[in-house]
């Protein structure tokens, strides 16, 4: 079988010897594939046994007259072929975004990337990452995004997938909001770029050996806030881009204050006084003639000080807040991961917190009245043996926080704990099917007072065992150390799992083969190819919830989600009588405590 002959990843492999081996054969063109407008050139990567094509436009560039303006369709075809071997730039964004690639950003960047099982195939399930980085950094020619991982894995495991990643619009340049914005109806261009890419898989993906009917969208952190705008999208209407969303610390709902036009409109007045656009008509057309250098150097300093980039009720994308939208059944019943790792508060929670006063301040700083911290305050006690992270046992000392683990608690639940478990009940409520997960996890190269904080499955789930494009942020491989076996163990489970869902909609099917491509390969070969065995994974069910426990050196198992029970579920009331206004507690915002979301 050819299959038999794809390398396989090398556990605790160097980085810079996996890096130098990615360079030794990229750019080699071997495999050539015709799509609607033209032909293109990839490469054979031998060390992954996959077919490449990176860089593909699926867009008009977004420059000139085009620039904050939705996207739009390619209009061209040519002859010949266009080789398709480099990622393309990542779209310009906050600034902090080129460590990854160098400086190495565009306005022109709407690409997508493939990567396929090489060889010939038809039908296969289609995987689209978007990646996260705040929706104003970030792009898909990251390493430690490099599908060829999960791809590879796919096959061993007899579920062979083809991978798609994204770039999209970021920061200003893709989530700019005002009235006039509103009025021309560019709104949310961000996110209409990622459609558009997926309106390409459709078109496209059948030429590389896709199934357009099976496509999954995955995202990360903001990321993951893009696969729920794309879920809420136009009320939930089902334009048959995608067939099932996974979200990894990121859903499309939080307690936080949505942003409207007159939060924008004072930004919007800053940017055209600094671009001499102010007083010249309209100031969306000055601004598409300002050098992107310069206009970038503005949207980069203290003029946006204060833009929140995401989901705005534009009346044309969002004709309603998120909150709204799931309890309306507003939203593409597709099946559904959303999860969050354990200790995401010790990234978004404040340090030196020692006493329960400053616990009260923190809440009251984060924009909520007195009579919510004191709920709070009592919802969550100062037992640092219940808090997070996990791993860091006892009180800690003054200077990290004798309250540390108090407050990134309260963290956790209010930026991501809160909206996966309130997400998955509106979702089992309208008879949707979804999976809710908890990552508990030390990668190689942290400590025990971080905990298993955000980003950290990422590679997990892409199998990143060697680590690829962790260096260049000053990290080591984290799937390395001491502890390799364990979390390359919990890295394939994961990432198989995964690729289940891609294939199945459902996460369990990991130890089946029902695949087209690769028929022959007999569920009687799963010892011999080290498939992970598992406890089952169990859809949430409204009344019983339940969710996954992904953990290091015990078995992964689903339990009841009653973690923090009352503090969650005071966040998730809080969330659903807010509606993304600025009003400051559940009594406040016109709702009362009982627990029953149902009532709100």
């Amino acid at each position: 079988m050819y299959f038999l002959a794809s390398g396989f990843l090398l556990l605790n492999t160097a980085s810079a010897a996996a890096t130098k081996r990615y360079n030794a054969y990229h750019g080699a063109a071997v495999s050539t594939v015709q799509v609607k407008n033209g032909t293109y050139t990839g490469y054979y990567a031998a060390a992954y046994n996959t077919d490449n094509f990176l860089g593909m436009p699926y867009a008009q560039p977004p420059i000139g007259d085009l620039r904050f303006r939705i996207p739009q369709s390619l209009n061209s075809t040519w002859s010949g072929s266009k080789n398709a071997t480099e990622y393309s730039p990542e779209c310009i964004g906050y600034g902090r975004d080129t460590w990854s690639q160098g400086n190495y950003v565009s306005e022109d960047c709407l690409t997508l990337n493939v990567i396929k099982p090489a060889g010939s195939c038809e039908s296969l399930p289609v995987l689209v990452w978007i990646h996260g980085g705040g929706l104003v950094m970030g792009g898909s020619g990251d390493r430690r995004y490099n599908q060829s991982f999960i791809v590879q894995q796919s096959v061993e495991a007899g579920m062979p997938i083809i991978a798609v990643s994204i770039n999209y619009r970021l920061s200003s340049w893709g989530f700019l909001y005002g009235r006039e914005i509103q009025e021309s109806g560019n709104t949310m261009n961000g996110f209409r770029d990622q459609r558009l890419a997926l309106r390409w898989v459709q078109e496209n993906v059948a030429a590389f050996g896709g199934d357009p009917d099976r496509v999954t969208i995955q995202g990360e952190s903001s990321g993951g806030t893009s696969v729920g705008a794309q879920l809420l999208a136009y009320n939930g209407r089902d334009d048959g881009l995608f067939h099932g969303a996974i979200a990894q610390s990121g859903a499309p709902i939080s307690p936080g204050v949505d942003f409207d036009v007159d939060d924008w409109e004072p930004i919007i007045a800053n940017i055209s006084r600094a671009t001499g656009c102010n007083g010249t008509g309209s100031v969306l057309d000055c601004l598409r003639k300002v050098p992107t250098d310069q206009l970038n150097s503005f949207i980069n300093s203290t003029v946006t000080r204060g833009a929140r980039y995401g989901p705005v009720v534009d009346g044309d994308w969002f004709t309603q807040t998120a909150s709204q939208a799931l309890s309306n059944g507003d939203f593409l019943k597709v099946p559904y991961i959303i999860g969050v790792n354990e200790a995401e508060g010790v990234g978004f929670g404040p340090r030196q917190i020692n006493t329960t006063q400053e616990i009260l301040d923190y809440i009251v700083d984060s924009g909520y009245d007195n009579a919510t911290a004191h709920d709070l305050a009592i919802l969550y006690p100062d037992i640092p043996a219940i808090g997070v992270p996990s791993t860091l046992h006892g009180r800690p000392n003054s200077t990290i926080g004798l309250q540390f683990k108090r407050s990134s608690t309260i963290a956790q639940d209010m930026s991501m704990n809160a909206a996966r478990r309130l997400t998955s009940h509106w979702w089992a409520r309208h008879g949707a099917r979804s999976y809710t997960y908890i990552f508990n996890a030390l990668v190689n190269g942290l400590s025990y007072f971080s905990g298993a904080v955000h980003f950290q499955e990422v590679a997990f789930v892409f199998y990143n065992t060697e680590g690829l494009g962790y260096p260049q942020n000053g990290n080591p491989n984290p799937l390395g150390g001491p502890e390799s076996e364990s979390l390359v163990t919990l890295a394939k489970q994961m990432c198989r799992m995964w690729i289940s869902f891609v294939n199945y909609g459902d996460p369990n099917m990991h130890l089946g083969c029902k695949s087209n491509c690769f028929a022959s390969l007999k569920r009687e070969l799963a010892d011999a190819w080290g498939l992970v065995k598992a406890e089952p994974w169990n859809p949430v069910e409204a009344e019983e919830p339940e969710f996954y426990y992904f953990q290091q050196n015990e078995t992964s198992k689903s339990l009841p989600d009653i973690v923090r029970a009352e503090g969650v579920s005071y966040w998730e009331e809080l969330i659903m009588a807010r509606k993304g206004t600025n009003c400051t507690g559940i009594v406040a915002c016109g709702g009362s405590y009982d627990g029953d979301l149902d009532n709100l």
